[in-house]
This record gives structure tokens, sequence and C-alpha cells, in this order.
């Protein structure tokens, strides 16, 4: 219709997942080239009812860090465990000493989550091995909390491992920063959805610990970054999961009457 008066600048982004493209197009100038008032995302969200929105104000998503620990001993055989050092044993005490550095360093009403989604050591069951292989996915929706977090996870993996006569080595990476919704973006993009599908398009929504680039976005521009339920589906990055073809005019109409609102003719 073109009913809107200005530019608007559609970003199409490569590589969310892993890779952060929202960073590499920033790097690349993407704001400089194409500069942007505001900028708006939306992500489906399975669980929600088909084409409810959600809107959260402030920290909607958290950051995401990822540990990469190697514990090492000394090899032997596992028929004489006191010739070795078993890295195996320095590990398990690790996995669950790593439990408490949310219960008992976050503050009851933060929110932080550190989780061991891999771990990887030995060959045979007779045999100690060298070393231990874990891999973390560590999340946070303060920055205080972020730097708490890598803080304790360091101190906490070295001490664990030297407990045993093994050494840890921590590659701690940092992934990405929490997306923070902007107030003023976020509460006109919310009476968007109240004007062009009612009250009860609304529906109530938490932060959650995923992670999204589009953060580093929001840490340029001021903006939002808000959902649309896809009905009664499998998680997220689950291969069962099913995107609801019915949400495309819904979102398709959705930033259109957010363009024309920002961009009044």
């Amino acid at each position: 219709t073109r009913a809107f008066d200005g530019t608007l600048h559609l970003i199409f982004q490569p590589a969310e997942e892993g890779l952060g493209g929202a960073l590499k197009m920033m790097q690349d100038g993407l704001f400089e080239l194409f500069p942007c008032d505001q900028v708006f995302g939306l992500h489906n969200m399975p669980g929600v009812p088909t084409g409810k929105f959600c809107f959260v104000d402030g920290a909607a998503m958290a950051s995401s860090d990822t540990a990469l620990l190697r514990i090492r001993g000394q090899g032997g055989h596992g028929a004489v465990p006191d010739k070795a050092v078993d890295p195996i044993v320095a590990s398990a005490a690790t996995v669950l000493a790593l439990q408490t550095v949310v219960s008992r360093n976050v503050a009851p009403l933060d929110t932080a989550v550190v989780t061991v989604g891999s771990i990887h050591g030995g060959e045979a069951s007779n045999v100690i091995p060298d070393a231990v292989e874990m891999k973390l996915t560590i999340r946070a929706f303060q920055d205080s909390t972020r730097d708490l977090l890598e803080q304790r996870i360091s101190a906490l993996v070295r001490a664990q491992a030297e407990s045993f006569g093994a050494t840890a080595e921590l590659d701690y990476q940092r992934g990405y920063p929490v997306l923070v919704n902007h107030d003023g973006p976020t509460a006109f993009a919310r009476q968007v959805a109240l004007d062009h599908f009612g009250a009860d398009a609304l529906h109530p929504f938490a932060p959650i610990p995923a992670s999204e680039d589009f953060a580093y976005m929001l840490q340029q521009v001021p903006g939002c970054y808000l959902f649309v339920g896809n009905g009664p589906s499998a998680n997220l990055h689950n291969p069962a999961y099913d995107f609801n073809d019915a949400l495309l005019p819904v979102g398709a109409r959705y930033w259109v009457k957010l363009t024309e609102a920002f961009l009044t003719a």
C-alpha cells in the first residue's frame, strides 16, 4: 500500500546460530550504511497459542557463554588406580561442584544457568585415561551475574582438579550478550499488536534463558525483540519441531501495521 512516509530497511541476517551473523553485519557497517531509528525482530514460540503476541520489557533473553574444560590427570591401569591420577573421578566431582555455582553464588531472585552438556574421557573399562573433556553452556540475564559466573567457574574447576592431584585447562568463551528490549520501542510494538489484533492477542510471557544475536543490534540501536505463538509443537532445537504456516499472514500483517504506525504518512 506504501501507506507510510520514510525509509524502511529489511534486514536479512544469516548465521544466527553460533556464528553471530548480526554482529558480522554490524562489523561490515550495517547501521552506518543503513541508519535505523529503531530496530525490531520477531521469533515464533512453540507452546504459546497460535498467533498470540508476547512482549518482555528489559532483559528478555540470556547471554550465552561456552566453557571448554579439560581435566588432565595421569593415565594408568584400572586395576592399580593408586599409580594414576584419575581425571574421571575429578571430573565427576567437578560436575557436582558446578551445581553450586548458581545455587550458592547467584542471588535467589536473579536467574542463571550452568549446564554441562558434554563429557568425554576414556575408551576401555580397565584403563584410566590421561584426560577428560567437558563442554559447558552458561546463561545469565545481568552482566554482573555473567562476570560472577565466569569468576566462580574458573576458580572452582581448578580447585576441584587440584584437590585430586589433577590440573584443569579452561577455555572460557564469551558469546552473545543479554538481549535487552528498550522501554519505548517495546511499548510501541505492544501497542501495535493491541491496536490491530486486540487485547486477546497478547499472551503473558517471561524472559527465557535461550540466547539470540539480535542482542548485538539492540546494543547499538533502540528496539524490541518480540515473540508470536507457534501453537502446540515440539520445542525449538528439537527434530520434531514444526513451523506453523498459519503464522505467515499474522507476522506479515504485524510488520505492515508496525511500519505504518512508525512511519505515519
